[in-house]
């Protein structure tokens, strides 16, 4: 194979909108004849894009799954597409709509009837990262000298990642978004969230529903919000800004050189801004107000804003498109037990020492009882050991390495019955077979190589693309210290 092409899909169930994205994704070939295979992703072509739906709710509090169901089949169909034939993507359930009462059930249940091969996952840091793809940050950060942030604002948060070099470096989230306050064009307020109530408080403000609004104080709140949280991004303003933050802050705010808006407020910035109740209330919320009092504050910041390529889908984008590597072609694996989803990953790092019996017993013995403190023994695989920081793996060594991970996961969990064994370097084929030899089909082995994982990382597996090479998704959910890397 020197050449080809996979489908992908990705969806994003937002606080105000859900969409729906088709992509091909060009795998070829990067190495020579003469070594061993080597396969990128050198192309992504966007190929349908839905409409934007508004994120259909039964109440206030439960999506409604029925329709959500409805409007992805009748996706499927107008993109020409059979679920046999989704190869990677993912699921997002973002903003707002990830604190539903039911949202792990539904953002699994998508993933059930998206394809073969899609991730299901929620959660304001991973949302933030897969933004800055979709929009244009983590390239861009590629070819700029300092640090670039994506902020993407929809109806509920404002997710904030921030690129250098073309690596996330850290993330923050901000309860700042087009529809945590709605209202009618006569400016009566149907509703605030709860989320933002005690910074209005602080601020002095008081909306509560039912009370009929002047436009000029919908602006001040929209002003102050923004104003807000673009100090903290400056490295100015920390105190109030702690009242939205969704999760932890950052550690350190890094000196931001560049800014890009993407979202639905991203698009909203293009628009002409309103000048009275009726027009700001278009969409039943202050969205549009919120948008140009976010594009007047950061002309006083110390950093460039630069237009986003993709704003109100640039999540969905991000996902469908950006989420996906290639595993090596020299890998061990039973494609009757792909695909694995949402694999908790731990490393054993080996490099820079002597492969001594001792040394890798020892190592090999303190991740297993890691991995049983950490997570369920009667998961199949209850995590994916990482190898890394090898150079240069002797027959020897390699030999040592499978009898200690045999006889190690087999003592520590015996009901498991995958072992999941990542490599960074070409050996998995040589590994996966000297461990089947010694497990004996007890537990069965997938053992695959070319990929880096960072412990605190989630791994999903695909099922084989033309025999041998499978689709990795790496999933980094919580981005708080600076140096972390994103989503590969």
């Amino acid at each position: 194979m020197e050449e080809q092409w996979i489908t992908s899909v990705g969806i994003d169930l937002g606080t105000s909108t859900t969409k729906f994205i088709v992509s091909r994704l060009r795998l070829a070939r990067m190495s020579s004849h003469f070594s061993l295979p080597r396969y990128q992703i050198v192309e992504r072509e966007l190929i349908y894009a839905s409409a934007i739906y508004s994120t259909p709710l039964k109440t206030g509090d439960e999506i409604d799954v029925d329709r959500v169901s409805r409007i992805l089949s009748e996706e499927y169909k107008r993109a020409g597409l059979t679920l046999s034939e989704v190869k990677s993507g993912a699921v997002i359930i973002t903003g707002e709509t990830a604190t539903k009462k039911n949202a792990q059930e539904i953002v699994h249940f998508l993933a059930e009837r998206s394809g073969d091969f899609v991730v299901a996952t929620a959660g304001a840091d991973l949302e933030g990262v897969l933004a800055g793809k979709g929009s244009g940050a983590e390239a861009r950060s590629r070819n700029i000298q300092g640090v670039i942030a994506n902020i993407d604002v929809g109806g509920g948060t404002a997710n904030t990642a921030l690129f250098q070099r073309g690596k996330a470096i850290g993330t923050v989230t901000f309860h700042i978004g087009g529809r945590l306050v709605r209202l009618d064009q006569a400016g009566v307020i149907h509703y605030v969230a709860p989320a933002i109530q005690p910074w209005l408080r602080e601020r002095g403000f008081r909306i509560v529903p039912g009370q009929q609004v002047s436009f000029s104080l919908l602006q001040e709140i929209a002003r102050q919000l923004s104003r807000c949280m673009l100090s903290y991004l400056a490295g100015k303003e920390q105190g109030a800004a702690g009242l939205l933050l969704l999760g932890r802050p950052l550690a350190e705010v890094p000196a931001i050189d560049e800014v890009m808006i993407s979202g639905g407020i991203g698009q909203l910035i293009g628009e002409p801004a309103p000048t009275n109740l009726d027009e700001t209330a278009t969409y039943g919320d202050f969205g549009p107000l919120l948008a140009h009092a976010l594009a007047q504050e950061s002309r006083h910041c110390p950093f460039r804003v630069v237009p986003a390529v993709q704003t109100v889908r640039a999540t969905v984008i991000g996902a469908g498109m950006q989420s996906t590597e290639i595993s090596g072609s020299t890998v061990h694996i039973d494609a009757s037990l792909l695909p694995l989803r949402n694999v908790p990953v731990l490393k054993l790092e080996v490099g820079g020492r002597q492969l001594t019996a001792a040394a890798v017993k020892a190592e090999i013995g303190q991740m297993m009882e890691l991995g049983r403190r950490l997570f369920d023994a009667t998961v199949s695989p209850p995590f994916a050991l990482a190898i890394t920081g090898m150079g240069y793996c002797s027959y020897a060594e390699l030999q040592l390495l499978a009898d200690e991970l045999a006889a190690q996961f087999a003592e520590a969990f015996p009901d498991s019955s995958i072992m999941a064994v990542i490599c960074e370097n070409d050996m998995a084929k040589a590994l996966g077979q000297s461990l089947t030899i010694r497990c004996q089909h007890r537990p069965r082995v997938i053992c695959i190589d070319q990929v880096r994982v960072e412990y605190g990382d989630y791994i999903d597996l695909g099922e084989p693309i033309a025999g041998t090479l499978i689709p990795v998704v790496i999933k980094t959910l919580a981005f708080h210290e600076a140096g972390v890397e994103g989503i590969q």
